[in-house]
C-alpha cells in the first residue's frame, strides 16, 4: 500500500531534525518528498558522490561507512525508521563524506536539496529551525566521540550494543531478548575496534549469558546486564 500524504507528514514529525516544525511546514516538506526503495546490500550513495538528496527511513535499516586508502572501513552510524541521512544536502551540493548502504530492504522518503532550499528561501524560519536542529545533532555527535575516546574497547562495544537495543525498542521490539540488526563486523566498526578485539569481548558476553550469537544474528538476552559493562 502506498503511504498517504498524512503518513509522510507523521513520519517527518518523528524525525528530530523536523520534529519541532509546525504542522504547516511539515506538510510543505512532505509535498517535496518522493518514495525511494533500496534492496538489502544496495548502495544508496558513495563517498565522493555529488550530494543533492537527503533520505528519511520509513522502514528497514542502513549504515554509513567511511573507507580508508589502505582498504579498511569503519561504520559511522546505523539508521532505522524515523532516522535521516544525507541531511547536509538540504543546504549545499558538496561531495558525500561517507558511503551509505542498505542493510536490509529499505523504504525512504527522498527530498531533493534544491527543492528544500527553495522552500527555505520562502520560509526563512524553517531554515533557522533546521539549522538549530542540525547543530544539536552535531553537538551530540561530538560528545559521543569525545566519550568514546576515553572508553575501553569493551565499554565501546557494550555501548554500541546498548544503543542498538534502544533502536530496536523504538522500532517496536517488545521481547525480553532483543534481536540486533548488525553483524559482528558492524559492531566492531561502530565501536572503532578491530573485529578480533570485538569478537573476543562478544564471546565473553555470550559466556556470561548476556548475548547469544549464531549465523548472521546477534541477540541481547539481558539488556540490563549489558549496561553494567558501559563505563
Amino acid at each position: 500500500m502506498t503511504p498517504s500524504a498524512q503518513d509522510n507528514v507523521e513520519l517527518l514529525g518523528r524525525v528530530p531534525v523536523f520534529s519541532d516544525l509546525p504542522q504547516g511546514d511539515l506538510q510543505r516538506v512532505a509535498e517535496l518528498s518522493h518514495p525511494r526503495r533500496f534492496a538489502g546490500g544496495e548502495t544508496v550513495f558513495r563517498e565522493g558522490d555529488h550530494s543533492n538528496t537527503c533520505y528519511i527511513v520509513r522502514s528497514g535499516h542502513a549504515r554509513a561507512v567511511r573507507e580508508h586508502g589502505d582498504g579498511r572501513s569503519i561504520a559511522l552510524a546505523t539508521f532505522g525508521p524515523g532516522d535521516i541521512f544525507g541531511e547536509l544536502a538540504m543546504f549545499d551540493d558538496e561531495e558525500r563524506s561517507a558511503t551509505v548502504e542498505a542493510v536490509d530492504d529499505v523504504e525512504t522518503l527522498a527530498i531533493l536539496g534544491p527543492d528544500m532550499r527553495r522552500l527555505m528561501l520562502q520560509r526563512p524560519e524553517l531554515a533557522v529551525a533546521l539549522a538549530a536542529a542540525l547543530s544539536r545533532r552535531l553537538r551530540a555527535t561530538n560528545e559521543r566521540l569525545s566519550s568514546q575516546s576515553f572508553q575501553t574497547v569493551q565499554s565501546r562495544v557494550a555501548n554500541v550494543l546498548s544503543q542498538l537495543v534502544e533502536q530496536a525498542r523504538a522500532e517496536g521490539v517488545d521481547a525480553e531478548e532483543v534481536p540486533i540488526t548488525a553483524t559482528q563486523v558492524d559492531v566492531a566498526m561502530l565501536a572503532g575496534s578491530s573485529r578480533e578485539s570485538a569478537s573476543r569481548f562478544l564471546a565473553s558476553l555470550e559466556r556470561a549469558g548476556v548475548i547469544a550469537q549464531g549465523r548472521g544474528r546477534l541477540v541481547v538476552r539481558d539488556p540490563d546486564a549489558l549496561r553494567n559493562y558501559v563505563y
